[in-house]
């Protein structure tokens, strides 16, 4: 599978380095950047598959970039670094960071490491979207709760004809029941 990839590198070197395995493993490098913080806004302009990038950069470094990325949830990073002391490894993992790679690279790390990221990134959006979906439910359940209370009470309605009503009227309409709800709390409220 081909990625489109932001490399992040301050050392020249090092980034075309990087963007050369990343070609050789038939990913499209496109754009580099030599600093966290360019390294940001360009992930949140051009949307890339991945961000690869060092730790130790100038203007911002690549665990803040990285937590940055993670919490827009623009795409998934992998850090290439030489350090490894644990103290940084749980300030990247703390950071969002689902890709860990140790300098010198060697291909099938990287690989390796690019895998991992877009398999947990991959969980990590779909949890993400459950929890949001469920939240809408649960939003939604309140409304419609209310609203049947009101109907009930002003209508005199038992609760199921109560909420027949507000299906009703979401079909007619076609409208969600949660905006028919809302309508009707909101007429409530005036």
């Amino acid at each position: 599978m081909s990625l489109r990839v932001i490399v992040a590198e301050d050392e020249t070197i090092i980034r075309l380095d990087l963007k050369e395995r990343l070609e050789g493993a038939s990913h499209q490098v496109i754009g580099e950047a030599g600093d966290g913080e360019t390294a940001v806004h360009m992930a949140r302009e051009l949307r890339p598959d991945l961000v690869v990038m060092d730790i130790k950069m100038p203007a911002m470094d690549g665990i803040e970039a990285a937590r940055r990325l993670t919490e827009e949830r623009i795409a998934p990073v992998v850090l290439v670094t030489a350090h490894g002391e644990q103290a940084l490894i749980e300030k990247a993992s703390e950071a969002g960071v689902i890709g860990y790679c140790l300098k010198p690279l060697r291909d099938k790390d990287l690989e390796s490491a690019i895998s991992v990221a877009l398999s947990r990134y991959s969980e990590f959006q779909e949890m993400s979207q459950t929890a949001t979906d469920l939240s809408e439910q649960l939003e939604t359940r309140k409304s419609v709760e209310r609203a049947k209370g009101i109907l009930m009470t002003k209508h005199d309605l038992p609760e199921p004809e109560a909420f027949k009503r507000i299906q009703k009227m979401s079909m007619d309409r076609r409208r969600s029941m949660r905006d028919i709800a809302e309508a009707i709390i909101l007429a409530e409220d005036i």
